[in-house]
């Protein structure tokens, strides 16, 4: 699958690629190539996850898509001015081949790419996810305090 409707990747440029249930980040250097930070293998950084570390890799654009969507995602330019791109791209390029610690929670590939262009790693996967769990657990916690009270009054009714 292609870039969905938008800018073109420019250098120093946050791509998100939409892989089934998360999404991979990377940093655009420019000549189609993408710097990320990936398993050892190089297939995906979720897989890090189990290994707790992950090498920075240099690769084209579509094949870290893999056919999966992908597409220019500066989610914080407004909120934070980002380093300039040339900064950006000699950074990520500096990391290249390198293997860095991986955590699903503070040192994933959205870390990785959001510390490059910004100086400070953010996830909102990992901020969504925490989030998701708090409500659900909030709305679960309520449903079993009407099944108590709802049960409770059944038995005092009889």
């Amino acid at each position: 699958m292609p870039l969905v409707p938008g800018p073109p990747p420019q250098p120093g440029d946050l791509i998100e690629f939409s892989r089934p249930f998360y999404q991979h980040w990377g940093v655009y250097v420019g000549g189609g190539y993408v710097v990320h930070l990936t398993d050892q293998e190089g297939i995906s950084s979720l897989s890090s996850a189990f290994g707790g570390s992950a090498v920075v890799r240099k690769e084209r654009l579509e094949n870290v898509a893999n056919g999966c969507i992908y597409k220019v995602n500066n989610k914080y330019d407004e909120k934070i001015k980002p380093f300039p791109a040339e900064k950006v791209v000699r950074a990520a390029l500096d990391l290249v081949d390198q293997t860095m610690p991986y955590s699903v929670t503070s040192a994933n590939c959205e870390h990785f790419a959001t510390e490059l262009r910004y100086g400070k790693g953010f996830s909102d996967q990992v901020t969504n996810v925490a989030t998701y769990t708090a409500i659900g657990g909030g709305i679960f916690a309520a449903v079993l305090t009407t099944i108590a009270f709802t049960t409770r009054n059944r038995r005092q009714n009889q």
